[in-house]
């Protein structure tokens, strides 16, 4: 389907997607590091803008096509962390990086509808990532409601219910 708003995805600047998350944090750098490490990705660094006092106004990375945009939060803005989806090769290799980087794990890997395995995390800056990789030929999960787990909901819910401010 395509949109008479959107921007075709062939028509997007380097090869970029129509759509790009930006979170606000603290300590910029340090976020961008810790994807970095995680996703082994580099950060470009041409759009790396520092404000005079050091702080991170922009800096980006690319996983594949879609832009991750960074900036440091400043005196009076709110931190704006994100919910970020992420397809990986391996969930379980993932969430062990990041949890070597300071994150926690909030789901581990875990057989989902579609023959999809999904992982959650919760980095240092309060994001909260799902991560998914394709899992052919495996069955999907008894949806709870008919007596199977309730891992998926149920650990989302607790962590969401966690970052209450």
């Amino acid at each position: 389907m395509t949109s008479e708003m959107l921007l075709p995805q062939q028509a997007v600047p380097a090869g970029g997607a129509v759509l790009n998350p930006f979170v606000i944090v603290d300590d910029a750098a340090g976020f961008v590091d810790f994807v970095s490490g995680v996703f082994g990705v580099a950060e470009a660094a041409e759009a790396r803008t520092e404000m005079p006092g050091g702080k991170l106004i922009h800096a980006q990375l690319r996983l594949g096509t879609v832009d991750l945009m960074v900036a440091d939060r400043l005196d009076g803005w709110p931190a704006r962390p994100g919910l970020l989806q992420v397809w990986v090769r391996d969930v379980g290799a993932v969430l062990e990086r990041a949890a070597g980087r300071g994150a926690t794990v909030v789901t581990a890997p875990t057989p989902f509808y579609g023959e999809i395995t999904l992982g959650r995390m919760l980095d240092a800056w309060q994001n909260l990532w799902w991560l998914w990789a394709p899992a052919p030929g495996q069955p999907d999960p008894e949806p709870h409601w008919d007596g199977g787990s309730d891992l998926v909901f149920g650990t989302l819910d607790a962590t969401l219910r966690s970052l209450r401010h």
